[in-house]
């Protein structure tokens, strides 16, 4: 349906505001002016078709540098990504992206035929100042929170401008019981406390310093806390032993014990920080490392800190009835919708009913895009835009609720619930 014969209520939602609670806009990824179409893919969700950016357990295999880097290609390239995964809805929501700004002749998909003039326009738009700009002012994308996993102190003003806030992950300092000890990113917490100019030297030393970090957040433009755990380790938090957890301090390995304490410890921590200062922690639920990354997983970590609002995210796919149940009983439980329609549209819609049915008030969902560059983040929001819609009618037209609920409630997920929620958004 054209967008001039739909309801009134629709159009405004169509040209809504979006505050966008999640993004992975780094900075040498997403302002790079070196950019063809290949780096679109495989910076991208559709790159995790060929093979997933992080290693299960009996894995060891890691992805190269993901810094763009200019190269000669050909169809040949692109073709596993359009030809063999084509029916993929993360390489669907990417193409619909690059078609819809790099567009040529309104071709309706990215074919051997064309792919050569849309790789010219893409390298173009790169090169243009303002470019990703441009594109968000175009999605009405009015402010934008990001994680870059690369940086969990970035300020994100200092290179995207005002209308960009960041999140500082955790996942270094969980699993900061010695120097050489990393995150599945690469980082180190000590390296990170050092550019603070903190150096611990004991594990009261470090939870002292992981405290002057956290109420320094504001500071650098960061609006949440990030646990990312579930891509490390088992998101099933133990209450805190303080004794168990010491023992890691500064051993190079561990007993696994000793190390899972630790994180458990150290989450736990963060989440008394957070309520602390007033600041929510997203945290990532589903997929990841699978075996472990069930949102039931952190329910005691919920019930422990009640002065502590949690952000969960993901729809915990393939799990989101249980979120939704969580969501239901747990009141410092909020809803990030990220990331969840480009998994699978069909199980975003479903579980999108199920949402407004059973969540307690209005004020509960919000959503992000999720992406590396502005044309996954573009079409991203298209989509969600698309979704929503679809699933707002179905409940007008079944009778469920009335269009003044669906405008009211549209407004809330698209930018009022984010600004509430993050109170500097």
């Amino acid at each position: 349906m054209k967008e001039s014969c739909l309801p009134s209520w629709e159009r405004e939602l169509l040209d809504a505001p979006i505050v966008d609670v999640h993004e992975h806009h780094i900075p040498t990824i997403f302002l790079s002016n070196r950019v063809h179409l290949l780096d679109l893919f495989r910076h991208s969700y559709a790159a995790w078709t060929l093979r997933r950016p992080y290693p299960l357990p009996s894995e060891h295999e890691r992805e190269d540098s993901s810094e763009p880097v200019m190269e000669s290609f050909g169809w040949e390239h692109l073709s596993p990504y359009l030809d063999q995964r084509g029916s993929n809805s993360f390489v669907r929501n990417l193409s619909r992206g690059i078609l819809a700004i790099h567009g040529v002749e309104d071709a309706k998909e990215i074919h051997q035929g064309n792919w050569e003039a849309l790789n010219a326009r893409v390298i173009q738009s790169h090169l243009q100042k303002g470019f990703q700009a441009n594109i968000l002012k175009r999605a009405n994308i009015t402010r934008v929170i990001t994680d870059d996993y690369t940086d969990p102190l970035l300020d994100a003003r200092t290179c995207f401008g005002s209308g960009y806030y960041s999140v500082m992950r955790i996942n270094a300092f969980a699993l900061g019981w010695h120097p050489d000890s990393k995150d599945h990113n690469g980082n180190s917490a000590m390296q990170l406390l050092d550019r603070a100019g903190l150096h611990p030297e004991t594990f009261e030393d470090y939870l002292e310093a992981l405290g002057f970090l956290t109420r320094q957040m504001k500071n650098r433009g960061q609006l949440a806390l990030k646990n990312a755990l579930a891509y490390d380790r088992s998101i099933s938090f133990s209450a805190p032993n303080l004794d168990l957890a010491r023992r890691a301090w500064g051993k190079r390995n561990p007993a696994e014990t000793e190390k899972l304490a630790f994180g458990d410890y150290i989450a736990d921590h963060f989440c008394k920080l957070a309520a602390e200062i007033d600041v929510p922690i997203q945290m990532h639920l589903g997929t990841a490392l699978i075996r472990g990354s069930h949102p039931m997983h952190v329910a005691g970590l919920v019930e422990r800190n009640p002065g502590t609002r949690f952000l969960l995210m993901h729809l915990a796919y393939p799990w989101s009835r249980d979120l939704l149940a969580m969501a239901f009983v747990y009141r410092n439980i909020w809803i990030d919708l990220t990331w969840s329609w480009l998994l699978s549209p069909s199980h975003f819609e479903s579980a999108l009913h199920e949402a407004i049915e059973i969540l307690p008030d209005e004020g509960r969902m919000m959503l992000g895009g999720d992406n590396w560059h502005i044309e996954e983040t573009f079409g991203t929001m298209q989509t969600f835009r698309q979704l929503l819609l679809k699933t707002f009618h179905e409940k007008v037209v079944s009778g469920y609720f009335s269009e003044r609920d669906a405008l009211r409630l549209g407004h809330r997920i698209l930018h009022e619930n984010a600004q509430s929620f993050f109170a500097h958004a």
